[in-house]
C-alpha cells in the first residue's frame, strides 16, 4: 500500500457544495444540511483503508464530543466500488450502523465531490469555520497503524476548540496520510 498525504493547498477557500446520498437514511444531503454553527469537518474515508480502521473508534468519539457543541461532521466515501467492493454503499451503511456513526456517511459515486475538495487520501480532513472558509487541512492526530501512538484526535480537537472559543486556528498543520482515494 502506497502512503498518500493530504494535498497541500492554500487555506481560506469556500467549502464546495454537494448533494450526496446518505447511505444510512437514504436522504440526499448538502453541505448546508450538515454544517455546524461554529464549524464543519468534511472528511473522506472508506471502509477498508487500514488508516481509517485504525482511527475509526476515536473518530466516532471525537464527533460525539463536538457535534453537540456546534461542529458539523460528515464522512464521504468516493472510492471506485467496482474495484473495491468493500466500499459499496450497502457496506458503508452496514459499517455506519455497526459503529454507530453520529454523522452522515455519504457516497460520492461520481467522485466529483472528492475532486472539488482536492481530497487525496483516506482519511482526508478539511475543517471549515462558521463562514464556510477552510481553516484546516491535516491529520486527526499523530497516531497511525503500528506506531504505538494512541488515537486521541489531538490535532482536530485543537482546531475545534479554537473555533468554539474564537481563537486562531494553529498555522502549523501536519497533513493526514493514508491510502489513496481509489479513482475510477
Amino acid at each position: 500500500m502506497a502512503l498518500t498525504p493530504t494535498t497541500t493547498i492554500a487555506l481560506g477557500f469556500q467549502a464546495p457544495g454537494f448533494n450526496l446520498p446518505d447511505t444510512v437514511s437514504g436522504q440526499t444531503l448538502s453541505f448546508e444540511d450538515i454544517k455546524g454553527e461554529k464549524g464543519t469537518l468534511v472528511m473522506f474515508i472508506c471502509n477498508h483503508c487500514p488508516f481509517v480502521v485504525h482511527i475509526r473508534k476515536g473518530l466516532v468519539q471525537l464527533a460525539r464530543d463536538y457535534i453537540t457543541r456546534g461542529i458539523g461532521v460528515v464522512a464521504i466515501s468516493s472510492n471506485d466500488v467496482l474495484n473495491y467492493p468493500d466500499d459499496r454503499p450497502e457496506k458503508m451503511r452496514e459499517l455506519a450502523v455497526e459503529c454507530a456513526f453520529p454523522f452522515p456517511y455519504l457516497y460520492d459515486e461520481s467522485q466529483k465531490v472528492a475532486r472539488a475538495y482536492d481530497a487525496a487520501c483516506t482519511p482526508d480532513f478539511s475543517v471549515f469555520d462558521a463562514q464556510e472558509k477552510c481553516v484546516y487541512r491535516g491529520r486527526m492526530d499523530a497516531s497511525g497503524p503500528g506506531n504505538n501512538i494512541p488515537v486521541n484526535g489531538k490535532d482536530l480537537r485543537t482546531v475545534f476548540d479554537a473555533l468554539l472559543t474564537g481563537k486562531p486556528v494553529p498555522e502549523q498543520q501536519t497533513p493526514s496520510i493514508g491510502c489513496s482515494i481509489k479513482w475510477k
